[in-house]
């Protein structure tokens, strides 16, 4: 994996780690940020994290654009390319699949879509092989995502899934983005999910909604009063499927700040999980119910 470097204007250095998205890729970007940060070069000024990429912005004033560079590569060529341990934290996200306000959206604007006869779900699943939308569910909720990226609109996170390259979900996006989503839809596009911070445009396949509020400007929300965002690059997140009455529970719990997320802190192995997907996901997901 050649890491391919180039100038945003001359306050930003942007480095490309692959051509397609992988947990090796996301790893080395999230191994270099911290790298960043660590080292405390002089003259920089914001570190983000993407899916198979990274940026740095830096203060020109301060050191000058090659200069910067230079310091990035030689963190580059310092790094353990062995270094595929995280620390990190698993958290539980309730999910109210083919729920009533994705559904009565996406029926709105099926005429932006690849096949305006069905559902999101229905079509996700048949082009997946999955025979049934349940099955489909089954494998979206069946095992951990990484947040890989937090963008595009506040709070939002990209969610790469942790399986097997073959057994991957895939789904294009609309063919024209819609004007209207619901907040807190839990989409698809490309090989991320996603959920949707705020209510507004999209072109994600929804699946479903959650209760848990994961932005919160105004920091009232009881777990978000630290920090208006809830998620970052590296969290593991684990969702689960639930009822309608669970969900209007949760909604209520959300609002009174009695809802807490279901969170446990887990060390992640690169090379442990690549010996063994299932296996090690079964390990990630029994520490939420230690």
């Amino acid at each position: 994996m050649e890491s391919r470097y180039t100038f945003g204007g001359d306050e930003h250095i942007f480095c490309q780690l692959g051509e397609e998205m992988s947990l090796e890729a996301f790893f080395k970007s999230l191994s270099m940020t911290n790298a960043v940060r660590e080292s405390q070069i002089k003259g920089v000024t914001e570190i983000c994290a993407a899916n198979a990429s990274y940026q740095v912005k830096f203060d020109p004033d301060i050191i000058k654009p090659q200069d910067m560079l230079a310091e990035i590569q030689k963190l580059e060529s310092q790094a353990d390319a062995a270094e595929n341990r995280l620390d990190t934290r698993i958290v539980e996200i309730p999910v109210l699949y083919n729920d009533p306000w994705t559904h009565e959206t996406l029926m709105r604007f099926r005429e932006r879509h690849q096949d305006p006869s069905g559902t999101d779900l229905d079509y996700s699943a048949r082009i997946n092989g999955y025979d049934t939308v349940d099955d489909f569910i089954t494998a979206h909720s069946g095992s951990p995502w990484f947040v890989s990226m937090v963008g595009f609109v506040a709070g939002l996170p990209f969610l790469y899934q942790t399986v097997e390259r073959a057994r991957q979900i895939e789904v294009p996006k609309y063919l024209r983005p819609r004007t209207d989503t619901p907040k807190q839809t839990v989409g698809y596009g490309g090989c991320f999910s996603c959920i949707y911070s705020v209510r507004g445009a999209g072109g994600y396949q929804m699946f479903g909604i959650t209760p848990m509020t994961i932005f919160d400007p105004q920091q009232k929300t009881s777990y978000l009063r630290d920090f208006m965002i809830y998620f970052k690059p590296g969290d593991l997140v684990k969702f689960k499927p639930i009822t309608r009455d669970q969900y209007d529970t949760a909604l209520e719990e959300v609002a009174a700040n009695r809802f807490e997320p279901k969170v446990r802190p887990v060390e992640f192995s690169l090379d442990e999980f690549n010996k063994g997907a299932d296996a090690y996901n079964a390990k990630l997901e029994g520490a939420l119910n230690d």
